[in-house]
């Protein structure tokens, strides 16, 4: 096949020239991502060939090789593994559009620091594009493991690539970068220095579980450190010792950061580093990492999650999603069980007890080391709840065995105070003797929640609630019911009556109440008759102190924020009508009333109901069912004020 020539498309030609423009501090990832993707590459022919007995593979001496020519300036890494054929180069190289150009482009310009921009190459799947940082050319030579040809790519980086088939490409995928001129004033990175290759390697890769091998350089060298690579052995670069098999003690904590960073592609430490060993009839290590941030996708449909899973050593896959519930989906790490079988596959995983046996030790865990960071670092804890805290409570629906644990470890905003979250414990112990529920308020945020009618009554009384601002608090709290014996209430549902209910503990009385609805009896009944296509019933409130009006779902029904919820995940769900609920002591509900007594212009009178109940709606964040409408009636009342 002749060489042909691509063009990139926009998107991966601007980010090309982010590349070849050194946007980035370091540039010194570029050969971190070249070492892991060839990792991965023998990660994939090892597990291919145990799988696979007839592939005509060899994978006797699986290993990287970087190969430096300080006199032509050309870097080479080059791996035995899998390789990629025509169509995957084409697929996987040719172009980034797989890789999330357009929010890594958005994210890089939204970096606030030159070390946050250079985290960004792995974490959005573009490491082999770093390749430009540093070089002029990049030529890859690939043939994939069983097949005969193989296929080379090449790009300068300026807006095209080219693709052509080979006859003699080994086994595997060699990256060929023809580095920049050399810089005098900066010989830190000079990459084709033997010193330079092996600190680099040293610091990101020493953990790789492939031998990383620095070929004996091309020309003589006068640097005395160099004297085995000159000697002509080939020298390894790396240790090759899987961090989750040695003991604590031996390990440091700058290694453990840097195998989370090869992991996860994030360019931060990790908050929180967890170990386990399991032992006895079904053995396994794990190490996970919380990190210190939630990643730019973590609730995008998406997002891929899971842990890397090895079986006694041997990779097998890299994103095992049955080892964690979705709600911990951004934890990330390693485990490697000793008594699975190599050839198990995604399905067996999902049957597999020894597996959920797995996913039960791993969530305990994981909830524990939170449990730990709330007790004993409570800015620790503060920064992973801010990061996580709206994911873990989808648990509380998802998982009602260890709804208990997640109650424990979750905290949430609160009128108390406006700084300091709260949990459901620090609650109950504040509540009077006279109170005997937990309050509760969702919305869009806090500052929505607390100008909302229905807070107005708890805020004269000094009763404290809890301001939930996530959607998928709608959720949790319907499902979740009661705490400790204590009901969890929604201000916006139901008939509250605070006559009881004060910070003080003393209990009062509404007295006036029964008189008010026998007052307001008539056009309590001609405003739910009036309004029946659009209400289930008007009734007097004890939860307005200030506003005219405000609407409220029954009970048992769902809220409106929550059949928006359904709507959006495409389930149809029944309008449901909810309740009006009416200030006796507003100045306009009294007259309100005083007008239908005397049985005046009843037109005049409705179109009135009608904007009372339009406000309500507004009030709580919703909107008016025929806009157009309520302009007009505001306009004419605000025209016979003049």
């Amino acid at each position: 096949m002749p060489t042909e020539t691509f063009e990139f498309q926009v998107e991966a030609r601007q980010l090309l020239q982010l590349m070849i423009h050194s946007v980035y501090s370091n540039k010194d990832v570029f050969l971190r991502e070249l070492i892991s993707n060839a990792s991965d590459a023998l990660d994939k022919l090892r597990l291919a060939v145990l799988r696979d007995e007839s592939l005509d593979a060899d994978a006797s001496d699986l290993h990287i090789e970087l190969e430096a020519d300080q006199e032509a300036r050309t870097l080479t890494v080059r791996d035995n593994g899998i390789g990629m054929s025509y169509d995957e180069v084409t697929r996987l190289i040719g172009t980034i559009a797989n890789s999330g150009t357009a929010a890594f482009l958005q994210e890089l310009k939204e970096a606030k620091d030159t070390a946050g921009a250079d985290g960004l190459i792995g974490q959005f799947g573009v490491g082999f594009y770093s390749s430009f940082m540093v070089a002029d050319e990049v030529t890859l030579v690939t043939r994939r493991a069983g097949e005969r040809q193989g296929t080379r790519w090449t790009s300068r980086g300026e807006g095209t690539y080219t693709l052509e088939t080979v006859d003699d490409a080994p086994q595997g995928t060699a990256v060929t970068l023809h580095l920049k001129p050399a810089d005098p004033e900066n010989q830190l990175h000079d990459y084709t220095a033997p010193w330079t290759i092996r600190e680099i390697v040293k610091r990101y890769s020493d953990f790789i579980t492939w031998p990383v091998r620095l070929l004996p350089a091309g020309t003589a060298t006068s640097d005395a450190a160099d004297e085995e690579t000159a000697a002509g052995e080939p020298e390894t670069l790396n240790s090759m010792k899987a961090l989750w098999a040695r003991s604590r003690d031996e390990v440091s904590d700058d290694e453990y950061h840097e195998l989370y960073k090869h992991i996860s592609h994030d360019w931060r430490d990790p908050l929180e580093t967890i170990r386990l060993q399991a032992e006895g009839t079904f053995e396994y290590q794990a190490l996970l990492f919380v990190p210190s941030h939630a990643p730019h996708d973590l609730f995008t449909q998406g997002y891929r999650h899971g842990l890397q899973l090895y079986v006694k050593r041997v990779f097998i896959m890299d994103d095992c999603a049955e080892l964690l519930p979705s709600y911990l989906r951004f934890v990330k790490g390693v485990v490697d069980a000793q008594d699975l079988s190599l050839n198990v596959s995604r399905e067996i995983l999902q049957q597999d007890r020894h597996i959920r046996m797995m996913q039960r030790r791993l969530t305990k865990k994981v909830l524990s080391t939170v449990k730990d960071m709330m007790n004993t670092d409570q800015e620790r804890y503060r920064a992973f709840w801010r990061e996580f805290g709206a994911v873990l409570k989808e648990g509380l629906v998802t998982d009602p065995d260890n709804r208990d644990a997640l109650l424990a470890v979750s905290s949430f905003a609160s009128t108390r105070d406006a700084e300091e979250p709260t949990t459901l414990a620090q609650y109950a112990e504040r509540m009077p003797e006279s109170q005997t529920d937990i309050y509760y308020m969702t919305g869009d945020s806090r500052q929505a929640i607390e100008n909302s009618p229905h807070m107005e009554a708890f805020r004269a009384k000094g009763i404290e609630v809890l301001l939930l601002t996530d959607p998928v608090d709608e959720v949790w709290a319907e499902t979740v019911g009661e705490y400790e014996g204590r009901k969890l209430r929604s201000l916006a549902k139901g008939d509250i009556d605070l006559g009881t209910e004060s910070t003080d503990g003393e209990e009062g009385k509404d007295s006036g109440k029964d008189g008010q609805n026998e007052e307001y009896a008539g056009l309590l009944g001609w405003m739910t008759e009036r309004l029946g296509e659009e209400v289930k019933e008007v009734r007097l409130s004890s939860r307005l102190t200030v506003s005219p009006a405000c609407v409220v779902s029954d009970t048992d029904d769902m809220t409106p924020a929550l059949e928006a919820m359904y709507r959006a995940m495409g389930q149809e769900v029944p309008a449901v009508k909810r309740i009006l609920e009416l200030n006796p002591e507003h100045p306009l509900v009294k007259g309100l009333n005083r007008a239908y007594a005397q049985d005046g212009d009843r037109t005049e009178l409705a179109d009135t109901a009608e904007l009372l109940h339009t406000l309500a709606v507004l009030a709580e964040g919703g909107r008016p069912k025929e806009p157009s409408k309520f302009v007009r009636l505001v306009a004419d009342r605000l025209e016979r004020t003049l």
